[in-house]
């Protein structure tokens, strides 16, 4: 007598469309849940993420959004690959834990790899949590090597943003001034990341009404900004912290300009807190947001694919979240 296998077929990559957006939210919670339960944080529960926020990840990664689905037309597996200019990235990324270690990981990640690669990113990376041996192990199987550590910090945007003043924002510009701005980003970004560009996670986020952009300049010149989000990053919960995506600064007084700046919109934006990922290659910065009251709260190891490399300019700053 045979005994009845369930089939473990699955098929993809398909275009994610926002129908797909509430299995992806249960697929996420699931599998980061389960992650967190293997890893010894059995009490943790990952929530849904805020669908708003999922819109904004599918339309910034466009066609690198993808979805593999099985047999019986249910989700199995996701990869949001986004392109920003030549930076390209992927995040989030997760497998139904019933289907791990079968194979369809390395599928979803070579997928966007060769998405990417056909786009001509001369970037390609990813963050995994430090302490998950085994995910950092598979990717490095898969051609990714290890570089630093980003640590998520947070300051209290009363304390430090209530006597401010106002910030210069994107989003109050008149057209003219708008196209000027934005085109003073593109050159401050290509002229210390050549290649890179955040034009289209700006005009989404304002689009989208999730966050602004925070402007800081030295005299006449354009010195830097801060891509923010204000949306609540969970389902159901209130706005609570204000998220830099993209950080970039001319010079270390830019950065702490641009610091200054987001704390003080946190604060009018009701935010108990700002938050910025550091990366920690850039040790002066670390330790001067440190020394301004910032504290960790997380922390993530970036990897990127051999050949990959992410760009760190030779003076100034420049900061990708590779999460949403």
């Amino acid at each position: 007598m045979r005994m009845w296998r369930p089939e473990r077929a699955s098929y993809g990559p398909l275009a994610v469309t926002e129908r797909d957006i509430p299995a992806m939210n249960r697929l996420f919670a699931d599998a980061f849940t389960d992650r967190y339960r293997r890893d010894g944080l059995v009490g943790v529960r990952v929530p849904f993420l805020n669908e708003a926020i999922w819109r904004y990840a599918i339309q910034d990664a466009g066609a690198g959004a993808m979805v593999w689905k099985d047999e019986g037309d249910r989700l199995v597996a996701f990869n949001i690959a986004h392109l920003s200019g030549s930076e390209g990235w992927m995040g989030p990324l997760c497998v139904r834990p019933d289907r791990q270690l079968g194979g369809i990981g390395k599928e979803i990640v070579t997928a966007a790899v060769d998405w990417l690669k056909g786009q001509g990113a001369r970037t390609i990376g990813l963050e995994t949590m430090p302490r998950t041996v085994d995910n950092i192990g598979f990717y490095s199987r898969l051609g990714f090597v290890p570089g630093h550590v980003t640590l998520t910090l947070t300051v209290d945007a009363a304390a430090r943003g209530r006597r401010g003043p106002d910030p210069v924002l994107l989003s109050r510009s008149g057209d003219a001034e708008r196209r000027e701005r934005l085109e003073a980003i593109r050159e401050l970004t290509e002229s210390l990341a050549p290649g890179y560009d955040f034009a289209r996670e700006i005009e989404l986020t304002l689009a989208q009404q999730l966050g602004d952009v925070v402007l800081v300049r030295q005299g006449a010149r354009f010195a830097g900004f801060a891509l923010c989000h204000a949306a609540p990053l969970a389902e159901g919960t209130a706005r609570d912290e204000v998220r830099a995506l993209k950080i970039v600064a001319a010079d270390d007084a830019a950065f702490l300009q641009v610091m200054d700046a987001g704390t003080v919109w946190a604060h009018r934006q009701a935010a108990r807190r700002f938050a910025v990922r550091c990366q920690t290659a850039y040790a002066d910065a670390y330790g001067k947001l440190v020394q301004r009251g910032f504290r960790v709260r997380w922390s993530d190891l970036r990897m990127h694919l051999a050949g990959y490399p992410e760009q760190r300019p030779s003076t100034g700053l420049v900061w990708s979240n590779w999460e949403i």
